[in-house]
């Protein structure tokens, strides 16, 4: 039992514990927390599942993070338990020193005479110390009196209390990662989603895209309402770093994109027989649209919003962003296939069909028209006021451990041939300068009395 309490008591294991922290906090802001096993493996290859096994991809919620929180968190109660006892007695139960020797062994010490008696000397030194604000206790031993004046004895805590602080946050950090949770929510303008673990849902009433003028994105804003019971009780509008919070849930702006799954495609069709003259389709992907005169019908069978050939020479899509806008048409006469071939937003010319109808055919594919989709990111977590609460604490500990040291001066008054001396000595915990210059000025004080 002794050899865990110094163990637990021990500066060196706080030490690798706190470094084991901070190099574990490193990894979490690294790697993204949170995503699914498919976007590790392609941001890491094998090191994705590898990851995940490690908890990596969920660290602030795995079991061996919180087990060293946990772990930092004994080792400070167990250091602050151990020595909050003896300074509790130390400061509020403390013992009139009445050696010489050990007043004379202060590094701050002088001495004064006075040409006052023991009494009104006694009196005197009282009345400077309380004006000054220190706390006196006194006590008479053969014929000398002692004193033992302080202040700003809560200073002497102020380590304490920077641990309670810390201990204050690390729990707020466990309940954080034990109870807390993140979720990715994607909206469609109009479209409401119940919370999950909450008695209310979010509304997406609108989402814009702000741009630079070289064409770089601005702002994401999404205006989203909370419904309760079927009514809307808040609306804001939430962007980067302006999040909407609501019953301990944070909604932040993380993300956008474009719903590729139904666009609207703007299709041109020209006859080279009739270059002046260009009839406009508007397609969905799937849907037969007929021509003005004629029995031949255009259909979309396929959109890539960014189109690339993979290593396979197969069309793919490189990215969800309009880069390369593609379709894949199709010229129907009844139940019957006539061409086919891919038609490009930013090379018309490319554009090529396969077939024996579309001769005297060209399309040219002249916008492409999404419902906007917006990814917000959902938070709860409960621990964030307890963590609050503890910085607090933490400043508190802090000021008081380097702003508000204790102050201790000890006296002992002697007669002598019907005069007095007064022997002192002082301790400060900090600042000894401001102290030196506040105990030269009391036995300056204590020189003019009468």
């Amino acid at each position: 039992m002794k050899a865990l309490l110094r163990l637990f008591t021990s500066v060196k294991l706080a030490i690798v514990l706190l470094i084991l922290i901070i190099l574990a906090s490193i990894l979490g802001t690294l790697i993204p927390q949170g995503g699914s096993a498919g976007e590790y493996l392609a941001r890491y290859g094998q090191l994705g599942p590898l990851f995940q096994r490690l908890e990596l991809t969920s660290l602030y919620q795995s079991f061996w993070y919180i087990a060293l929180l946990s772990l930092f968190g004994l080792n400070i109660i167990v250091c602050t338990v151990t020595r909050l006892t003896p300074k509790i007695q130390r400061a509020f139960r403390p013992k009139i020193e009445t050696e010489p020797r050990n007043l004379l062994a202060l590094k701050v010490k002088d001495k004064c005479r006075l040409t006052a008696g023991p009494g009104n000397a006694r009196k005197a030194l009282k009345e400077e110390l309380a004006r000054r604000r220190y706390r006196v206790k006194e006590s008479e031993v053969r014929g000398t009196v002692w004193f033992l004046a302080r202040k700003r004895v809560l200073g002497g805590f102020g380590s304490d209390i920077v641990h309670l602080g810390l201990l204050v946050i690390l729990a707020g950090g466990i309940l954080s990662g034990l109870a807390g949770f993140r979720q990715s929510l994607t909206f469609l303008e109009g479209q409401t989603i119940e919370v999950p673990g909450a008695d209310f849902s979010v509304r997406l009433d609108k989402f814009v895209t702000e741009y630079y003028p070289n064409g770089s994105v601005k702002d994401w804003k999404s205006y989203l309402t909370v419904i309760e019971e079927g009514s809307p009780r808040v609306q804001k509008a939430v962007e980067v770093n302006h999040p909407l919070q609501h019953q301990g849930h944070l909604f932040y702006q993380s993300g956008y994109g474009w719903d590729w799954q139904s666009p609207t495609l703007e299709v041109w069709v020209k006859k080279a027989s009739a270059p002046s003259s260009a009839e406009k389709l508007e397609l969905k992907v799937g849907e037969k649209r007929r021509l003005a005169d004629g029995d031949l019908q255009v259909s979309a069978v396929r959109f890539l919003p960014d189109f690339v050939l993979d290593e396979n020479r197969q069309p793919a899509t490189r990215s969800l962003e309009p880069n390369n806008p593609a379709v894949f048409l199709e010229g129907w006469k009844k139940d019957e296939k006539v061409f086919s071939g891919w038609v490009f937003a930013r090379f018309p010319d490319f554009s090529r069909m396969h077939g024996a109808e579309p001769a005297d055919l060209s399309f040219e594919l002249r916008d492409v028209r999404a419902p906007q989709y917006s990814v917000i990111q959902m938070a709860r977590d409960p621990g964030v006021p307890l963590i609050w609460a503890g910085c607090t604490v933490l400043m508190v500990g802090l000021f008081l451990a380097f702003y508000w040291p204790t102050r201790e001066l000890r006296f002992f008054i002697e007669e002598s041939g019907g005069k007095s001396e007064i022997t002192a000595g002082g301790i400060a915990a900090k600042g000894r300068e401001a102290f030196e210059q506040e105990f030269a000025a009391i036995l300056h004080a204590m020189r003019k009395t009468q």
